[in-house]
């Protein structure tokens, strides 16, 4: 056998064994998060709100139209 393929043939065992223990070492890990689902996230306060954007003057929310609907049409004058 030449020696490329010798080469080869360990690179490949090199790989086949740290494929193994990069799986074994990992898998340890994801079964212990998975037992422990206490986790909030973040842990700060949970603040649902969304922000409020500064528009552009001219430019309004389309949420913001249906209030203005709302309010009575000045009179007209004749």
């Amino acid at each position: 056998m030449s020696s490329l393929v010798i080469d080869l043939i360990l690179c490949g065992i090199a790989y086949v064994v740290l494929i193994y223990f990069v799986a074994t070492l990992t898998k340890a890990k994801i079964n212990k998060n998975r037992n422990n689902n206490d986790d909030d996230g973040d842990g700060g306060v949970e603040d649902l709100t969304p922000p409020k954007i500064d528009l552009p003057p001219g430019i309004i929310w389309p949420n913001d139209d249906k209030e203005k609907d709302k309010k009575p049409a000045p009179p007209l004058e004749v």
